[in-house]
């Protein structure tokens, strides 16, 4: 399990006391101001396990308003290892915690913190109550914190930490089966060249067979992902590109291959993701999971062909980028925005909806009214 390196002496724990102590000079006592020097000090232990502090992280419940947590620690994956709420030193801290879980706020690894104590749930239970003001104490409450792994978030790691070298192998075996097919499986070799054909008129004329056989690997890899954590058991017979790739595959399934015995060896990595996305209520919290999973595990084991032909994932930071730089030239060279009418979003390449979703927050926040007719364009559907 990883530890989280923090003494007394470091230098987190000094600036935590430090700023208190400005603070308390300064006559400062409310929770808006003294929560700023625990902030700190989760951040910087945060960086340790490459954890990132959300501040105001929203919780969802069904038909009721988000709970907006003071901030929540997440992982790469966008999962939530643990929350952290915040009070001043007037505040009764045992009252406040009792009143944040009758609203439903989580009892899983949270903690409710004011200047001079530290009250830790695990699991559903109180695991520490301490004095923060001696530093002993604030080092351990804060390790344990950082040093607990709920069960389904140890599985997950423990999955991805083994599987991950499996699936590049796995990705290889497929490349050097498709490779014997294509000499031998002339059912195979027909449905490839049609697929071939249609790629070819469909994306680019010049389109390499390696291309299309990274499609053939990386369907086989992800089409149980896409259809049972989205709960769309129909989605190989509804999208048009994934249809044409199943009839390839059948055909490479026609003699001495059997998918579901070659990917067994993964079922408890796939379960486990389908376990992990399960425990995320938030539809977008759950794509944000699946597409660091896709960019980890599933983007390619042969990049520079990934990279060469366009079949590659786009990590979110520059579809951010890219989205915002259409708005502002939109606005810039023709006085338009997404949000109008007679604007027309066309993506014909939709992968894991990671550029579509990110339009549809776009219009969102500059004007939520538009989403309807802005989003009613016609979207070619393409893993």
């Amino acid at each position: 399990m990883p530890s989280l390196s923090l003494k007394p002496s470091h230098k987190p724990i000094k600036n935590y006391y430090e700023a208190l102590d400005r603070y308390g000079k300064l006559g400062i006592v409310h929770e808006g101001a003294v929560l700023s020097a625990f902030q700190q000090l989760l951040e910087s232990c945060g960086r340790q396990f490459d954890w990132t502090l959300e501040q105001q992280f929203a919780i969802k419940r069904s038909q009721k308003q988000p709970i907006r947590i003071d901030g929540a620690l997440v992982d790469i994956y966008r999962l939530p290892r643990a929350y952290w709420e915040a009070k001043d030193s007037k505040d009764d801290l045992k009252k406040e915690v009792q009143k944040k879980f009758a609203v439903g706020y989580p009892k899983d690894n949270i903690i409710f913190q004011q200047p001079d104590r530290a009250i830790l749930y695990q699991d559903g239970k109180l695991v520490m109550d301490v004095d923060i003001t001696k530093e002993q104490e604030l080092v351990d409450v804060v390790r344990q914190f950082f040093e607990y792994r709920a069960p389904a978030i140890a599985q997950w790691e423990k999955a991805a930490e083994e599987f991950g070298d499996r699936v590049k192998d796995h990705a290889t075996a497929l490349l050097e089966l498709i490779r014997t097919q294509e000499k031998t499986n002339k059912k195979f070799i027909d449905a490839f060249a049609a697929f071939m054909q249609l790629c070819r008129q469909s994306i680019n004329p010049n389109l390499a067979e390696s291309a299309v056989e990274e499609m053939l690997i990386q369907h086989l890899l992800t089409e149980r992902i896409f259809r049972s954590v989205f709960n769309n058991p129909d989605f190989a017979q509804r999208n048009i590109i994934a249809v044409e790739i199943e009839k390839v595959i059948n055909a490479l399934t026609s003699k001495h291959f059997s998918r579901a015995h070659f990917l067994s060896s993964l079922d408890r990595f796939y379960g486990a993701i389908e376990e992990t996305a399960a425990t995320i209520d938030d539809f977008s919290q759950k794509q944000d999971f699946l597409n660091t999973v896709y960019e980890k595990f599933f983007q390619g084991f042969s990049t520079k062909v990934a990279d060469t032909h366009g079949i590659v994932y786009t990590p979110q930071p520059i579809v951010n980028f890219m989205v915002k730089s259409v708005e502002e030239i939109l606005q810039r060279e023709f006085g338009k925005s997404l949000v109008d009418k007679g604007v027309h979003i066309l993506d014909p390449f939709v992968g894991t909806g990671n550029f579509i979703m990110r339009v549809m927050r776009e219009i969102a926040e500059i004007q939520k009214s538009a989403l309807p007719h802005s989003m009613s364009m016609s979207c070619i559907a393409m893993r």
